[in-house]
Parts: C-alpha cells; sequence; structure tokens
C-alpha cells in the first residue's frame, strides 16, 4: 500500500514499520542495518542518522537496547535481487558460501548483537561464534526451522527458476566504478519482481545477479551481470538497463568501506568499532 502511494520513504512510517515488528516480536536487543546510498530510502548520513536515532527511540522508550548500523547502499549488497535469487543467497550465506560483502554485514551484526545478550560476551567472541555457527552447519539448521516453524517449507526445489537467463557483457575492459542500486532495483522491478501498482503481481523467479561489482577488474566480453527473465524480449530490455547501470573506469578508484557509521543509544555498546560513530543520546 506505501508503494502504491508513495509512501515508502516516509521516515515516521519506516521507523513504525520496522519497530513494531521487533518489538512485538519480543527482542530485548535489536541490531539494525540502515542502508544509506542512492539504492536506500534514505539517500544521506544525515538522513540515516535521523532514522536511526527515530528508531533508537522507539526503543528506548521501550526498555530495549538498539544499535544500527549504517551501510553503503550506492550499490546492491550482495549480488542477487529478486525474492527466489535473494532466498538462494541467503542460503549460500549461512553455508559459508556467499557473497563477501553480504557476509561480512551478517557477521558483523551477529558479532554486536551477541555482545548485547546476556552471553556476557564482546564483539570479537560474538563474530567468532556466529562464524563457528557457519562453519559446523547450525546456522543452517536453524534457518530451516525457522522456515518449518512458519509453516514454509525448506526443500530448495521450491524456489523458482526463469526460463530466460541472459548474459550481460563489459562493452570493454575497465574497472567497475560505479554500480547504481537504483537502476538494477528498477530493473528487477520491470522484470515482475517488485509492483509497480498494487494490482500488480510478484513473480518470485526473475532479478539480476550483478557478478561484478565496484573495484572488479573485467576485460571486454566478461560477465557483469546475469539477467533471469520471463521472456526474451523483457530480458533483452531489462540487460540493457543493467549495463546502463555499470559505468566503466581505467583506473581502479578508492575502496569504500561498508560499514558507514555506528549509531548507539547510552553506554552498552562498545567504544572500538574502528569505523565513525554517532551517539544518539
Amino acid at each position: 500500500l506505501r508503494d502504491a502511494t508513495a509512501t515508502v520513504d516516509q521516515l515516521s512510517l519506516i521507523a513504525a514499520s520496522i519497530m513494531s515488528k521487533k518489538l512485538a516480536a519480543g527482542a530485548q536487543a535489536i541490531v539494525l542495518d540502515v542502508k544509506v546510498g542512492n539504492g536506500a530510502f534514505m539517500r544521506t548520513i544525515e538522513d540515516a542518522r535521523r532514522l536511526s536515532e527515530t528508531m533508537i527511540s522507539l526503543g528506548q522508550q521501550a526498555g530495549r537496547e538498539v544499535v544500527c548500523l549504517l551501510t553503503d547502499m550506492d550499490q546492491p549488497l550482495g549480488a542477487a535481487v529478486g525474492n527466489s535469487l535473494e532466498v538462494r543467497e541467503a542460503l549460500d550465506t549461512v553455508r559459508g558460501r556467499g557473497p563477501a560483502d553480504f557476509t561480512e554485514v551478517v557477521l558483523d551484526a551477529c558479532g554486536k548483537l551477541l555482545a548485547l545478550s546476556d552471553l556476557g560476551i564482546d564483539e570479537p567472541e560474538g563474530r567468532r561464534r556466529a562464524e563457528a555457527a557457519v562453519a559446523d552447519g547450525s546456522a543452517e539448521t536453524v534457518w530451516r526451522r525457522w522456515l518449518e516453524a512458519q509453516g514454509g517449507t525448506s526443500d530448495e526445489s521450491a524456489l523458482p527458476v526463469a526460463p530466460v537467463i541472459r548474459e550481460v557483457t563489459a562493452p570493454r575492459a575497465g574497472y567497475v566504478r560505479e554500480l547504481g542500486a537504483i537502476r538494477i532495483g528498477n530493473a528487477a522491478v520491470h522484470l515482475g519482481a517488485g509492483r509497480r501498482t498494487k494490482e500488480d503481481d510478484v513473480d518470485h523467479a526473475v532479478g539480476v545477479v550483478c557478478r561484478a561489482k565496484r573495484g572488479t577488474r573485467v576485460e571486454e566480453g566478461d560477465v557483469l551481470a546475469l539477467v533471469h527473465a520471463r521472456t526474451e524480449a523483457t530480458s533483452l530490455t531489462a540487460a540493457a538497463e543493467v549495463l546502463a547501470a555499470y559505468e566503466l573506469a581505467y583506473e581502479p578508484s578508492a575502496e569504500r568501506p561498508g560499514l558507514r557509521e555506528v549509531v548507539y543509544y547510552g553506554k552498552t555498546v562498545s567504544d572500538s568499532f574502528g569505523v565513525g560513530q554517532h551517539s544518539a543520546r
């Protein structure tokens, strides 16, 4: 409904939507991944701070500890954009085979959340335990248990597969300087992965998988991305949109961190993040 009424990026509705679910579920400590960049609701670090402070305030009023990680969304996180494709990527990640940037965000969030728990451990130990859960298979076991507890199935064959997969290749050699998240997202929506009107159906099989990300060196003809489509016609249109999302340069650009800042309330969270911090006190 918010998508169809152009109120998706309304700050108070974002905060209420996110925090109501977390509070209703009974979580006593909450770590939130707040996206910042051209593919996010919050385009600037200042807007992301305001959203974080609102959600932290809601949590504080309910007696909860909340930490917000402000992370980069100038390019897609991970590789997959699309419903079934993202579920497969999530499964790969709990198996220890997920994209490096996505895995880093997940493990960092896990470490911080476990440090807020009643286990009496710090962030490095929390991260070590998260990594161990992936390595010994218990993360995947719990992932499947969550699905089944909600009436779902953990059978991977239930995930639909698009009938058309089209490669998007590099027109020349160079480095990926930019990968526009909003352009990739729009291409996925036009394929049917999201709704443009309230009446639209969602095609769970379609989407985009970005093989090359910012900083990747490519040669002419290398695969930048894969378009998963319902028809040849829609795959051609989406491939053009995906190619337009890539900006190539002859020299690599400076590396940008995935974690931009940590916003917290009170003194519960360690002051040794090694990144920018902003207190909501």
